[in-house]
């Protein structure tokens, strides 16, 4: 049974987040239903992460398994027809034949985010929805020295969901740097793969120390606490997104 890779590009605004959900609109659901309508078959699509409702992606991965062999270019542009037939918000941007025991999920070596703050006074316009907006003007470089004071193996509970299913809350941080183009904020994470709300809780932490209202120390005395209590806000899903996935 030949097995399918898709990379894939979504905006993640009207979902309800990467998986399927009973009611509500997922990535997966429309994917899965935009290949069963060219291919003619039910298929269960496996993805690389669960991003959450408002996450995007410029490049998730995820596979299937079709019965039929069919050409790559023609699995990624029949799937992109009636995808933008029914008005999703998604786009393969490429498909390949995969060896069977090739694994969206199990097979990643590393998994790469980035957080857009956009730094400026006035209101989004063209970019509601897809930045956080900060209107005090964050310390960049306080932030970034309180970025490297999480990078590494550690117990990350204070940065993880409550709703978390990971066994454990030890992972290994490999990048978490923070940089200003102009009135934007990028802040870069990878690891081989992270908690649930991880990223955005870091976030959250990284940008009380912006505004000036904690330190590079106070940063790590949350991580070292290990208590979900001692965390910054969440920061909003909308300023995320799933970069690319290593394997």
């Amino acid at each position: 049974m030949p097995r399918y890779r898709i990379d894939i590009e979504y905006d993640g605004t009207p979902y309800a987040g990467w998986q399927r959900q009973a009611g509500q609109p997922s990535v997966q659901e429309a994917i899965e239903k935009a290949i069963a309508a060219f291919s003619g078959e039910e298929i269960t699509l496996k993805g690389a992460g669960r991003t959450d409702a408002g996450v995007h992606a410029l490049s998730q991965v995820a596979h299937f398994d079709l019965s039929r062999e069919w050409k790559p270019d023609t699995v990624r542009d029949a799937a992109n027809a009636h995808l933008s037939l029914a008005r999703q918000t998604v786009s393969i941007l490429r498909a390949a034949h995969v060896a069977e025991d090739f694994d969206a999920r199990f097979s990643a070596k590393a998994r790469h985010y980035l957080y857009r703050i956009a730094n400026r006074r006035a209101p989004l316009a063209l970019e509601r929805g897809r930045a956080w907006h900060v209107a005090r003007r964050l310390d960049t470089a306080g932030m970034h020295e309180a970025a490297q004071r999480l990078v590494g193996h550690h117990d990350f509970t204070t940065f993880r969901s409550v709703q978390c299913q990971a066994k454990s809350p030890v992972k290994t941080l490999d990048r978490l740097d923070v940089m200003r183009l102009g009135e934007e904020i990028e802040i870069r994470a990878s690891a081989r793969s992270f908690l649930h709300n991880q990223v955005r809780s870091l976030v959250g932490t990284l940008k009380k120390v912006g505004e000036g209202r904690w330190t590079a120390d106070d940063a790590e005395a949350a991580l070292k606490a290990r208590d979900r209590a001692a965390c910054g806000p969440v920061a909003p899903a909308e300023g995320l997104y799933l970069v690319s996935v290593d394997y």
